[in-house]
């Protein structure tokens, strides 16, 4: 007779993310103070519209000359800028602290490369946000270009007094495009 052990159950990527991933100065991807420095705050929201408030949100930029602060960019990118920054979402929201990068390479809109971790998702989602006084460079853009009209807005920021605030719905009405990468 042959026996068979069920399956391990499947993992998600939350709810404690905030537990041994979060650091003193994750949420700065340039220190405060920085010239042109400015927040980006939201929400991470589930398919009824309900706020999470276990997720985590990961940033990784260009810098203002839209040069990254990675070896294989090969290029000086300015001493205070690291490029990257993580938030959880604990008070409901998530909130790093970054200057607008700058076009890449001359074809791509200045824009933020963005992970979300948050509960029920097997795998981090990736998204992208774009900035709304780049509406020139945002017509010549190949992702924006290659998604639906319709959709484009779910990837733009909105001004805020402080910055920019850009909510992430993982479904539902508005859902935010992500992409398979």
């Amino acid at each position: 007779m042959t026996s068979s052990l069920p399956s391990t159950p499947s993992q998600t990527v939350g709810p404690y993310l905030h537990i041994g991933l979060t650091w003193y100065d994750g949420p700065y991807a340039v220190p405060l103070g920085t010239p042109g420095g400015c927040w980006i705050r939201g929400r991470v929201l589930d398919g009824q519209g309900e706020v999470i408030d276990d997720a985590m949100v990961e940033i990784w930029q260009a810098d203002p000359d839209g040069h990254f602060a990675h070896p294989d960019d090969g290029r000086e990118v300015r001493p205070e800028f690291r490029g990257f920054a993580r938030s959880d979402t604990r008070g409901g929201e998530y909130s790093v602290y970054t200057v607008v990068p700058g076009a890449v390479d001359d074809i791509q809109a200045p824009h933020i490369d963005v992970s979300v971790f948050a509960r029920g998702l097997f795998h981090r989602v990736v998204t992208r946000i774009y900035f709304p006084e780049h509406t020139e460079t945002h017509r010549t853009d190949p992702v924006l270009a290659a998604l639906p009209q319709q959709r484009r807005n779910t990837l733009i920021a909105e001004r805020s007094d402080d910055g920019y605030t850009f909510d992430v719905r993982l479904q539902g009405d508005g859902e935010t495009v992500f992409f398979d990468v």
